[in-house]
């Protein structure tokens, strides 16, 4: 069963141990269909550039997906190779579905749906009765979507951490291979956009995107010695949930690496991220903003280097 709000810290290596693993963490934000195809350009960047960089980063320890982000998290873990899930994001073909959305607007809504509350809870607890009561597609189509999406249906045997927010409580949900719910249920559960998506149930509650609570999720990577975090906002930019920086406060101790979307992204991302004619510019953008990025991921997360 999926708990709330629990420790996500990383297991630690015996205290006697004479050699420790390094304990790495990927973190992929929430984005819509854009941030899908951008944070997969991004790694394939990395790989371009530095293939054994890459492969550390995808062989994370520990990845935390939300949103867009659990879309992405669920494929880089599902074996198939990373040049194919990236190819899949320049071909027109696609199961998403096309909706009419301005971003700036659905934010402003969704933060105006917060107005009042008495703490991030309860914050996401009124997101998540607007987004119950709103008008959206029918679950099967944008299952059917969700679908198109994933390469299996079935969880990897690694950690994987997926989020959504409970819509009646407003409490965090981390989902994981040991949770008991189906992997589709869990990365429509997290991109569950509120007011355009409907809500995913799991186990018998209604469940909503994660990014009603935070875009990154940052925080659940604690414990963790090197983390990479993959973020569509750019700096400076107010969105529903938790800043990142504030979550980065409780990476203290790590090393950390951000990779914050550029202004090509926000250009690629335009006015309707969850639009699919957005992915091929998006995947682009990123693949060239990744390879921008590998030589200071590199020195942060030294691999080889004694902590």
């Amino acid at each position: 069963m999926p708990t709330n709000d629990r420790d996500q810290s990383l297991p630690s290596a015996p205290a006697d141990a004479a050699v420790r693993r390094p304990t790495t963490a990927l973190v992929l934000s929430g984005g819509g269909v854009a941030g899908i195809a951008w944070e997969l350009g991004v790694l394939r960047g990395i790989a371009d550039v530095d293939p054994a960089l890459a492969e550390a980063v995808l062989g994370a320890d520990v990845v935390i997906g939300t949103s867009a982000g659990a879309s992405v998290a669920a494929q880089i873990t599902s074996g198939v190779p990373l040049d194919e899930l990236y190819d899949a994001q320049l071909r027109p073909e696609t199961a998403e579905i096309e909706v009419a959305v301005d971003a700036e607007a659905l934010f402003a809504e969704l933060m105006g749906a917060a107005d009042g509350a008495t703490d991030a809870q309860d914050a996401a607890r009124r997101v998540g009765s607007f987004a119950v009561r709103a008008e959206t597609v029918a679950p099967e189509v944008r299952m059917a979507a969700i679908d198109g999406r994933l390469t299996t249906t079935s969880w990897p045997e690694r950690d994987l951490r997926i989020t959504a927010v409970d819509a009646g409580t407003g409490a965090l949900t981390v989902l994981d291979p040991s949770s008991g719910v189906p992997l589709r249920d869990a990365v429509a559960a997290s991109a569950a956009v509120p007011g355009v998506w409907p809500p995913v149930a799991i186990n018998g509650r209604p469940h909503v995107d994660g990014g009603v609570r935070s875009m990154a999720h940052a925080d659940l990577a604690s414990g963790a010695e090197r983390v990479l975090v993959i973020h569509t906002v750019p700096a400076g930019v107010a969105v529903p949930g938790a800043p990142l920086d504030d979550e980065l406060a409780a990476l203290a101790g790590s090393a950390v690496h951000v990779v914050r979307a550029d202004a090509a992204a926000v250009a690629a991302f335009g006015s309707n991220p969850l639009s699919p004619g957005t992915r091929a510019d998006s995947a682009y953008g990123g693949r060239a903003l990744g390879a921008a990025e590998v030589a200071a991921l590199a020195r942060t997360w030294a691999l080889d280097a004694p902590r």
